[in-house]
């Protein structure tokens, strides 16, 4: 993994919802989208990242009701950043450390520039791996 850079192998297309928008909608976005994640916003603030796992497990298992439990009832707050010059073997490093399998990527003003994940690192580093096959697969929601 040594050699690049996570602006290398980031996903750019972050796609932004609000606290407010229902777990249905949010889900019907991920896969249009063909996405695992959007950003959750408060208005013009960072409130945090929902994944569709996070759907699953927290909404599903709860039994709450899609049309209208809101994003942001459910919203992991606590996010990971990490800046687009790092090397992906940091940002490895930071998922395993922080046991988190999708980071935020900033620029050095911290805007908000795209987003990495597991997947990302391995499909872009070793596109013959088993997790990029998996990754490649593996159905969003």
């Amino acid at each position: 993994m040594s050699g690049y850079r996570v602006s290398d192998v980031m996903t750019r297309q972050v796609v932004y919802l609000s606290t407010e928008t229902p777990l249905d909608e949010a889900a019907r976005v991920m896969k249009e989208a063909d996405i695992g994640d959007v950003v959750v916003t408060d208005g013009a603030t960072l409130a945090g990242m929902l994944t569709d796992r996070d759907i699953v497990v927290r909404a599903v298992a709860e039994r709450s009701d899609p049309a209208t439990t809101t994003i942001g009832s459910i919203v992991t707050r606590e996010v990971v950043m990490i800046d687009q010059h790092c090397s992906t073997a940091e940002a490895a490093a930071l998922m395993r450390e922080r046991g988190v399998r999708r980071i935020l990527v900033c620029d050095a003003d911290r805007k908000l520039v795209g987003i990495v994940s597991l997947g990302d690192l391995a499909t872009q580093l070793d596109p013959n791996s088993a997790l990029s096959e998996i990754s490649e697969k593996a159905p969003t929601v």
